[in-house]
């Protein structure tokens, strides 16, 4: 996959090219399915695909803190197009110029003068340009004059529900782990690298392998039996906490911290991925140390409990 960082590193498509825009966010199965129907298009017309996602996200522009948590963040979602048959992963900044713009001059100029595309793959809800102008209709129109075709990515559905981003993240918010995992087609999952913490659960028997989530906010939060890979090779068994340890700090920054069992390896530093299974509690505030300590172990027994019933199914 070729990532393009900015439309003024794009390379023209001389012969044209295949296009989706969107967010992307989470790549759940409408979103794979949108990608497939976009690189089957690509085959038959002899062009290579292109993936046009926006840096900010346009709601996190508009909407600031108050915008909806992310799925993934920006590089979860080039590691996971990387692995998809895209050719290649655009990705557009998304600012205060890009949000002026008239939606025919991102026709015109993005879309025709810079991209060359000749067909495109696009939800009939999206809107774009300046006040949201832009639509499916005004992008068939332009194509009839401009020798481009659209098509509607159609929709998808998981038991009689429409798959989204928002259906995840409600599922997630709620704490529903398997209606998240249906409409994703695997586990919800967080990525990111080992980062040294105050090491305050080790002294408690209990040490966590933390993660900055660095995103303002996060569609998960509380206690989780969770496994971790990145580590060898190997899948690990584990309990997790996604949030600001009221009891401890209570600092605004969200982090995710992981304890695993029967693991004593050194492992800072290193890229991992954190797969959620099942919410055991939502994080709280305890009186002290030794609470917090006592419901740990009953967190942790309930944990275990869940892994080794799984195993029986």
């Amino acid at each position: 996959m070729h990532l393009i960082r900015g439309l003024s590193h794009l390379e023209p498509f001389k012969n044209g090219c295949v296009l989706s825009i969107g967010n992307f966010d989470g790549l759940h199965l409408g979103h794979r399915a949108v990608i497939q129907k976009l690189v089957d298009r690509g085959r038959v017309l002899g062009l290579p695909n292109v993936i046009m996602i926006f840096e900010l996200q346009p709601l996190e522009y508009f909407l600031g803190d108050n915008a909806p948590s992310r799925l993934m963040r920006l590089r979860e979602k080039v590691i996971e197009m990387a692995k998809l048959p895209v050719d290649n992963l655009l990705i557009v900044r998304f600012n205060r110029e890009f949000a002026n713009r008239d939606a025919e001059q991102f026709i015109d100029h993005i879309l025709i003068n810079t991209l060359n595309v000749k067909h495109l793959v696009i939800g009939d809800d999206f809107h774009f340009g300046k006040a949201r102008r832009g639509n499916f209709a005004m992008l068939k129109e332009k194509g009839k004059q401009n020798g481009f075709t659209v098509e509607d990515t159609g929709s998808f559905q998981s038991e009689g529900l429409r798959i989204s981003s928002t259906l995840i993240r409600d599922a997630l918010v709620a704490g529903d782990l398997k209606q998240a995992e249906k409409l994703l087609g695997h586990c919800y999952s967080v990525c990111g690298r080992i980062a040294h913490g105050d090491k305050l659960g080790r002294t408690i028997g209990y040490p966590t392998a933390n993660i900055k989530m660095h995103r303002k906010n996060t569609p998960v939060n509380g206690v989780f039996a969770v496994t971790m890979t990145g580590i060898d090779g190997l899948e690990f068994e584990g309990i997790a906490n996604v949030g600001t340890r009221p009891t401890l700090d209570g600092g605004s920054k969200v982090i995710l911290e992981t304890h695993l069992f029967d693991f004593n390896k050194e492992i800072y530093g290193r890229y991992v991925e954190v797969h959620f299974h099942q919410k055991i509690r939502d994080e709280l505030r305890f009186q002290s140390l030794e609470e917090l300590k006592d419901q740990i172990v009953k967190d942790v027994a309930e944990t275990k409990k869940i892994f080794a019933e799984t195993k029986k199914l």
